[in-house]
């Protein structure tokens, strides 16, 4: 998979900007606050509908205009498709394929599969649960993207489920609710699990070959004893523990069950990873994920395109080659630097300067 054309309009920074980009890596220097990442950033926001830098649409908007576009040329399989996007601030979005309107804009999920680095990364390591959970959200989106849908939701549910809890309103309100928490958590908590599983060999692998001494593992962490990858036996599990937690939940006036109090454990050794792990076992760590990710993709037969955004500038030298291997197994690279020295010279074949709004060979 390759993305051979993007356009941007009224993206960020860039009121126009067309660029072409041939396979391998794809390489963009510039000054911090120059804009290379709004590039990364748009191709990020293709994948999965939603930004890796802000929660909502407004800022992805040039200050004045009223929507923003990203139009891209993908090629895969021998196939070539054309994905647009029209961002707005206010209203839903809107995409055509092949300049035919779709009519849900995750009918374009899955015409452009990612995986991307970024010094945020630091945070499935060191942060709180959500960048854990929002980490395999979007792995299992590119795998499966009609797993967006459950996704959404579920979301859904939880927000107007605890809405209800928290005005108090009356159990028979609150029935329908319930049950699609657990219809839909009991899926997601399933397919959730799976990919833990399937995961877990490649970080562990990844993480051995960054020469760190203490093994690496990780394992999906529910709030909710007993689940397994049986959607069935977890709707089971999930309405009996419900019944438990009932009273609790109208006390505190949350849901208190399902994946949204779940978590991704990650074990160094006999320790846990976040509170324990150093700077360097922190980005290896990180690193293991993403990469593993790349690798479980691979071994399902998806080519996902590799972002790296400002992420050589973070690492020492071993880290920095462990990631330049992965480049040599993608059909094609997005990395962005703000020195070009940085960089190892295999990855500097196609250059692209970035200044503000301006993008040079």
């Amino acid at each position: 998979m390759r993305v051979t054309k993007l356009a941007l309009t009224n993206f960020r920074s860039y009121k126009n900007l067309e660029l072409e980009f041939p396979a391998g890596p794809n390489t963009f220097i510039g000054n911090n606050g120059s804009g290379k990442t709004n590039i990364a950033e748009s191709l990020i926001y293709l994948a999965y509908l939603s930004s890796h830098r802000v929660s909502n649409n407004q800022p992805l908007i040039s200050l004045g205009a009223e929507q923003a576009i990203i139009r891209a040329e993908i090629e895969s399989q021998g196939r070539t498709l054309q994905v647009d996007l029209e961002i707005n601030a206010t209203k839903t979005n809107r995409a055509r394929i092949n300049g035919n309107p779709v009519k849900s804009q995750r009918e374009i999920l899955g015409a452009l599969q990612i995986i991307y680095f970024s010094p945020e990364d630091l945070d499935l390591v060191r942060g709180e649960p959500t960048h854990r959970r929002d980490f395999l959200d979007k792995l299992l989106i590119t795998q499966s993207p009609r797993l967006a849908g459950v996704i959404s939701d579920y979301e859904r549910v939880v927000k107007q489920r605890n809405t209800l809890l928290k005005t108090r309103a009356p159990e028979n309100a609150l029935v329908p609710w319930t049950e699609q928490l657990i219809t839909y958590g009991a899926q997601l908590s399933a397919e959730q699990i799976k990919l833990v599983d399937d995961l877990n060999p490649y970080v562990t692998a990844n993480y051995a070959n960054l020469n760190e001494v203490k093994p690496a593992s990780i394992s999906y962490k529910s709030s909710t004893d007993h689940l397994s990858a049986d959607i069935a036996h977890n709707v089971e599990i999930l309405t009996a523990r419900q019944i438990e937690v009932a009273r609790q939940e109208q006390d505190r006036g949350v849901s208190l069950i399902g994946p949204h109090r779940d978590d991704l454990h990650l074990q160094l050794g006999d320790f846990p990873a976040k509170g324990y792990a150093s700077h360097g076992e922190s980005w290896s760590m990180a690193i293991s994920l993403r990469i593993g990710a790349y690798n479980l993709l691979k071994s399902e037969g998806a080519e996902p395109v590799l972002i790296l955004d400002d992420i050589f500038a973070e690492l020492d030298t071993a880290r920095r080659q462990q990631l330049t291997s992965v480049t040599k197994m993608a059909d094609q690279t997005f990395i962005t630097a703000a020195v070009e020295s940085d960089l190892p010279a295999e990855l500097l074949s196609e250059k692209f300067y970035v200044s503000p709004g301006v993008v040079t060979k």
